[in-house]
């Protein structure tokens, strides 16, 4: 299937009709609601490892070394000396509010106790510095202090990438905005609940002090999501002035082209768009405000009909290029960063709650697969910050005590979080969403049930009802896009099924302890060229993207290195596009070239379709299992 065909299924699908919302009620009965990461336990996957992983390289960090910046902020004694890299460049602390959230996340979905007692510790530790401080602020920042102090007076000079002179303070405080509020409402923390209210009310006060022309200005520099923290204190304390607040600090030269329906996102650096979009999102849901809904919607349609590769991600050199000319892509080495689709991910999971649309998770499953799956190393855990797309190239990975990029903070969160949209419910029915091992167990309900897959290896998962309540209630399966004839198997017997892809399928009953659901999902290769519709196409499998693995030479800095804007970026050297394999043939259907190898999950040759002759037995896989080592994902299409 052509990029141009996923995209306008999805999309045609995603006609989503607007909802009001009451002010501070944010769940409405009718929608669908989320599972807390409490009651989703990851089985033993790729998913589990890359869970496993994250914890170690989390508890790999010095929680004193992470605390330093905001002790020595506040004037307090530290014990260790902060991180270097970014994080004692200007950026300090930023790690730290990152921490806060893939702490909460880590101990939400596992139980470790060791993630509970160092999220504990930090908490404590900067309460002290809050205390010390005594205004409501708080944070990491050299000379935040007195920055908010000349920005109270209405000195304001931005760029994209300062605050009075400051690197990107705004962003840096959404970080710990976010560690707290994630430390409340995942972790269950209440003096993370103090702490945040608190430096919001710091906030408000100094921007009470200012005009909107004023905040407008400072939103020039990029502040993350701060929107969306400021709605998020409206729902959780009920008090109106937060959610002022969260639209006085939305982005208006973003949000009125959006308004438009007008894509004018070209050359603009992307993760500083996307958290703004997510603030959107979480303005709509909690003030019932149609305006910013439809602004996040024809954001996200605009930037994944077509500013989208094939893995998910967006943007080159941490830009969006022009929707017609994805050259840069192919050319550049600094393809789609993580951050972009930890950010992606955040407002697709926003957007299905309230629509219900299975687009929505169409691309989430993709992304989540193809790009955040990717960017762990599986072994040592280090992160990755550029994708590249350049074919025959290579990405980079972190270590822990000498790397403290962004794709770093978003890297520790994301792998802790898998459980989030597995499953949902609405009433007491329960939606299955994604094929992941897992156990849900739902003590509202008295129902547990389980998820055992080898998928996408398997094309088949089952359901066991291990628990139940002994009412009537419905499992809904979600028959993906990308899926041929469905299969469902309840306790031996098949099931008459009469749906299309993109529905969820309704098993209602009341379901009894024991009662098994074998569901069979038919994957097959389709192809996916770029938006812009040039001569350039990747293979996939269902939903997951395979890529070739061409060789492992030139692999200069693969494991990154404490270099502050250089120690991400894949340096090897760039190979000639006339020395790459390349797909060369005058049939159309590239997809029937692709065979499986025997004794090979989701491994296949197409020797008759790639060339040179020395690349003709490149195997392609899983891109999200190739490491350390060059690839192909985008292939160029030759006629002989």
């Amino acid at each position: 299937m052509k990029k141009s065909s996923f995209f306008t299924v999805l999309l045609t699908l995603a006609t989503i009709g607007l909802m009001s919302f009451t002010c501070f009620h944010t769940k409405a009965q009718n929608s669908i609601q989320y599972f807390k990461l409490q009651q989703v336990k990851l089985l033993p996957s790729d998913f589990k490892s890359a869970q496993q992983i994250d914890l170690n390289y989390m508890l790999s960090l010095d929680t004193d070394r992470l605390l330093a910046p905001y002790l020595k902020a506040a004037g307090l004694d530290t014990l260790k000396a902060n991180y270097g890299n970014w994080e004692n460049t200007g950026l300090d602390g930023h790690i730290g509010g990152h921490y806060l959230s893939a702490l909460s996340n880590m101990y939400a979905s596992t139980g470790d106790a060791r993630m509970n007692q160092r999220l504990e510790y930090m908490l404590a530790q900067l309460k002290r510095c809050q205390d010390k401080i005594g205004t409501g602020y708080l944070g990491g920042m050299p000379g935040g202090i007195a920055l908010w102090k000349d920005i109270e007076q209405g000195k304001i000079i931005t760029d994209d990438f300062a605050l009075n002179g400051k690197w990107v303070p705004l962003y840096n405080l959404h970080k710990l905005f976010a560690g707290l509020r994630d430390a409340y409402l995942i972790a269950g923390k209440e003096s993370a609940k103090v702490m945040l209210i608190r430096l919001t009310d710091f906030i408000n006060n100094i921007a009470n002090k200012l005009t909107d022309e004023q905040i407008q200005t400072m939103l020039v520099s990029e502040h993350g999501s701060l929107n969306e923290i400021f709605a998020d204190v409206a729902a959780i304390t009920g008090d109106k002035k937060y959610l002022e607040l969260a639209k006085r600090f939305s982005h208006r030269r973003i949000l009125e082209p959006l308004l438009a329906r007008q894509d004018q996102l070209t050359g603009l650096h992307a993760n500083m768009q996307i958290p703004k979009a997510v603030g959107f999102k979480r303005i709509a849901e909690v003030g019932g405000d149609e305006d910013y809904l439809k602004a996040a919607q024809f954001f996200w349609e605009t930037v994944v009909k077509n500013r989208t590769v094939v893995i998910g991600g967006n943007s080159n050199s941490e830009h969006f290029h022009p929707a017609n000319d994805f050259s840069p892509m192919i050319n550049d080495i600094a393809g789609p960063e993580t951050c972009n689709t930890y950010n992606m991910l955040k407002l697709t999971k926003s957007l299905f709650q309230t629509s219900e649309q299975l687009t929505y998770v169409d691309y989430y499953e993709r992304a989540l697969y193809n790009h955040i799956l990717s960017s762990q190393h599986p072994t040592h855990g280090g992160f990755v910050y550029y994708t590249s797309m350049r074919p025959r190239h290579y990405r980079v990975y972190s270590q822990a005590q000498q790397c403290m990029w962004c794709c770093v903070g978003s890297g520790m969160e994301n792998h802790g979080k898998y459980g989030e949209l597995i499953y949902s419910h609405k009433g007491n029915d329960i939606f299955v969403n994604l094929f992941i091992p897992s156990r849900l167990v739902w003590k509202a309900e008295g129902v547990t049930l389980v998820q055992q897959t080898r998928f996408p290896d398997s094309e088949t998962t089952e359901l066991t009802v291990e628990n139940t309540s002994g009412k009537t209630y419905g499992i809904m399966i979600r028959y993906p896009q990308w899926a041929g004839k469905i299969q469902i198997v309840i306790n031996g017997k098949k099931e008459a099924i009469d749906a299309k892809p993109d529905t969820y399928i309704r098993l209602e009953r009341v379901w009894k302890k024991g009662d098994k659901i074998s569901i069979k999902l038919p994957m097959t290769i389709t192809t996916e060229g770029l938006p812009d519709g040039s001569n350039y196409v990747a293979f996939l499998h269902g939903p997951i993207v395979l890529a070739a693995k061409t060789d492992t030479t030139d692999l200069d800095n693969l494991i990154g290195d404490a270099n502050q804007f250089g120690g991400y970026r894949a340096r090897g050297k760039t190979y000639p596009f006339e020395t790459m394999p390349v797909l060369q043939t005058e049939n159309a259907n590239l997809a029937t070239y692709l065979k499986p190898v025997a004794g090979k999950s989701q491994t296949f040759v197409a020797p008759e379709l790639i060339s040179p002759a020395k690349y003709k037995n490149l195997e392609l896989i899983p891109f999200y299992r190739l490491h350390d080592a060059r690839y192909m994902i985008y292939w160029q299409l030759k006629k002989k």
